[in-house]
């Protein structure tokens, strides 16, 4: 018997060294979770299923190699944008032609076709883009990076804050002309688009015509907004009260006028409308001015200025913002933590083309080994739950890093120092036992 449980020792001992060579092995790969030789002790049982009060045991067995889930050391800052590392719970769900494979191991990048892959080409699974830009949650599929340009959108919204200085006079030249600033007191310039993505530009004029009352002249591109032809500006009436805050509803005189392109809404905001994008054609020393070809938004252009004041400071914009863009293409792209895939343009947009899932299981320490550091579904694991990063007990994401290997290569040194004292303890039960044999043997 003593043989048996020295060489069970010694398969213990063999067993130990594997897994723990095996932890120091890896212990620079990517995602890699160390693992744990589990050992439990052996009785042989006698006829009855009891084993009695004096048995001495069989040796040792494997109960189990099981899987060290703790969080690996984050390494940020690898300058890849696809290179993820999950902090806290969940694993990356990859497809390999369908099979489903789970991991830790976040270095993805894209193939030829935009998909995101690992080095092992799987699809990396998460949420794609509808056609109105939100996120379809709920059906995973492969995701995919859309390197196409981003199409132009024609301005809808300019929203302006700005301020008029209540101390100016009214100018000298009453009759406006964009080309004399004696005939107004204040001007700024907004940037708008068409619908083929060509700039233009929002010129506002601002003349102080009485104590609290100012008209804004208008022109796009210095020409008229229905006729490019013209320079003939709309003229719009802006009217304040005594804080300087700007009149919107009528208590007394005309508060806000609008004009043949500008019209007035009853929220107080404008809306221009019945734009023609022009462009100028110059031949020989002739400069014509005509449509470009494009069109402006079909509802026209929501002008807000609801913030504007007249106060005792300098006149001019504090804050502009349009909602148009030119065509652009994708020069970056990051993640974040809740999985969003984010995509920069040289247009200076950015939009969400996808999300990255995460998937956790009731007992991580059921899945299955499948090699490359991937584990697969098993009976044991239980049913992946699959859903955005940061939602319910679901980890966070970090962009541009990789989790590290687990393992505490200090702590493997040390048991790779036990396994061999085992080893050879083990082996000198049997050597032991062989000698009182032979002594045994030589006595007879």
């Amino acid at each position: 018997m003593s043989f048996n449980v020295g060489l069970s020792g010694l398969y213990a001992a063999n067993k130990s060294l594997d897994v723990t060579g095996n932890n120091i092995a890896n212990v620079a790969t990517t995602g890699f979770k160390s693992s744990r030789a589990e050992f439990a002790d052996q009785y042989a049982q006698s006829i009855r299923g009891t084993s009695g009060t004096t048995a001495t045991g069989s040796g040792v067995t494997t109960a189990a190699v099981s899987q060290q889930f703790t969080q690996g050391t984050l390494n940020t800052g690898t300058g890849r944008s696809l290179d993820l590392a999950i902090n806290g719970n969940g694993f990356f769900m990859l497809s390999n032609n369908g099979e489903k494979l789970y991991t830790r191991a976040g270095a993805f990048h894209t193939d030829t076709n935009g998909y995101v892959i690992d080095e092992s080409g799987n699809n990396l699974q998460g949420y794609s883009i509808d056609a109105e830009g939100n996120i379809a949650t709920g059906v995973s599929s492969n995701l995919r990076v859309d390197s196409s340009n981003l199409a132009p959108k024609s301005t809808s919204l300019i929203t302006i804050a700005s301020n008029l200085n209540s101390s100016s006079t009214v100018p000298t030249v009453t009759t406006f002309d964009p080309s004399d600033a004696s005939s107004y007191n204040d001007t700024y310039s907004t940037s708008i688009y068409d619908s083929q993505g060509n700039e233009h530009t929002l010129s506002q004029y601002f003349a102080k015509t009485d104590t609290n009352s100012w008209t804004m002249y208008s022109l796009i591109d210095g020409r008229s907004i229905s006729t490019p032809t013209s320079t003939t500006a709309d003229a719009t009436k802006l009217t304040f009260n005594s804080a300087g805050a700007l009149i919107t509803s009528g208590t007394g005189a005309p508060d806000m006028t609008d004009s043949p392109n500008i019209s007035l809404g009853t929220d107080g905001t404008f809306t221009i409308n019945n734009w023609v994008p022009a462009a100028s054609t110059t031949v020989g020393t002739t400069t014509t001015w005509g449509s470009n070809g494009a069109a402006a938004n079909s509802s026209g252009i929501s002008l807000n200025m609801l913030a504007t004041t007249q106060t005792n400071s300098a006149s001019g914009a504090i804050t502009k913002t349009q909602d148009g863009y030119a065509t652009g293409q994708i020069t970056a792209m990051n993640v974040d933590a809740s999985g969003k895939m984010f995509a920069t343009y040289t247009n200076g947009e950015s939009k969400v083309i996808g999300q990255v899932s995460l998937t956790n299981f009731a007992n991580v320490q059921g899945l299955a080994p499948a090699g490359g550091t991937n584990w697969r579904e098993t009976y044991a694991s239980g049913v992946p739950v699959t859903g955005a990063p940061e939602s319910g007990t679901l980890g966070s994401l970090t962009g541009q890093a990789l989790e590290e290997s687990n393992v505490d290569l200090t702590s493997e040194l040390v048991n790779l120092i036990k396994a061999q004292s085992n080893y050879q303890a083990n082996a000198k039960t049997i050597s032991t036992e062989s000698t009182i044999m032979q002594t045994t043997i030589q006595m007879t």
